[in-house]
């Protein structure tokens, strides 16, 4: 399978759509493997954290707790490939649904953040962005003592809170305007921003080639580039655990771990000579 993968991105530009399933070997949980499946649970949904103070309670209130997991995760093996196989100049594109940073901190530089990112925050009145590192200081004065319970990690580094701990839970407020913040993330039921849709079409459009890593693609705002790509004609592959969206139209699908998987394929494409030296 690895040398069918190989065969499919030799001579190509590939354009990679990646998701959760490439991140948990960074530590991070996702929303859909079996055992994420196995404790459902409700995200946040931005229209509601808009409108409601006790949502943002307790969205902030679990953020906190689970910021210094998502902040202190570092690049897999996945991430790194990626990185290698762009600088080999065979990857034209990423558009990742993660909001973990964690290819730019692998080295990739050309990345559509379809979902935004965790490391900002944005204030829903003035428009200031603040650095997440920043809100966490204000967050622990306001509330000592909060991050020393032990806690149970969720996705997008979020943790789970038991009962009503979020209630007493003082929420920070713009540092310029007073106004609500809001990390720089799409929510559920939030719409992504159009230029953020149009760079990631862009970097199908040129691709000949879609790597699908780490994502089921339930949520259409992954699964229309793989509509895009069935539409222009260009092969499809994926590496994903479990089931895949659209998994029918892929000329090869591997079921495996996305990081042994993409080490497989940039050792097999890339030599040792162009490799970063970070790896």
């Amino acid at each position: 399978m690895i040398d069918r993968l190989c065969d499919l991105v030799r001579g190509k530009a590939v354009a990679a759509l990646t998701g959760a399933g490439l991140s948990t070997e960074s530590g991070i949980p996702d929303y859909r493997s079996p055992e994420a499946l196995a404790r459902p649970r409700r995200p946040i949904h931005g229209p509601e954290f808009v409108r409601s103070e006790a949502v943002r309670k307790r969205y902030w209130a679990r953020s906190a707790l689970g910021w210094e997991r998502m902040r202190l995760a570092r690049p897999n093996a996945g991430h790194l490939a990626l990185a290698t196989l762009e600088q080999a100049g065979m990857i034209a594109g990423i558009v990742t649904q993660n909001v973990d940073r964690l290819h730019q901190a692998a080295g990739s530089r050309r990345v559509t953040e379809l979902h935004g990112a965790l490391a900002e925050v944005a204030c829903l009145g003035c428009g200031m962005i603040e650095d997440r590192d920043a809100v966490q200081v204000r967050i622990l004065a306001y509330n000592p003592g909060w991050i020393t319970q032990a806690v149970a990690a969720a996705p997008d580094g979020d943790a789970e809170i038991a009962g009503d701990g979020a209630l007493a839970f003082a929420v920070p407020s713009c540092v310029r305007c007073d106004g609500v913040l809001k990390p720089r993330v799409v929510f559920f039921g939030d719409n992504v921003p159009r230029a953020t849709v149009d760079e990631a079409f862009a970097a199908v459009e040129v691709a000949e080639l879609l790597l699908v890593v780490g994502s089921s693609l339930a949520v259409f705002s992954g699964y229309r580039f793989l509509k895009h790509a069935i539409q222009r004609g260009i092969p499809i592959a994926i590496v994903n655990r479990g089931p895949v969206r659209g998994e029918e139209h892929a000329v090869v699908k591997i079921e495996a771990s996305a990081g042994a998987t993409l080490d497989a394929l940039a050792t097999a494409l890339v030599s040792p000579q162009a490799r970063p030296a970070m790896l």
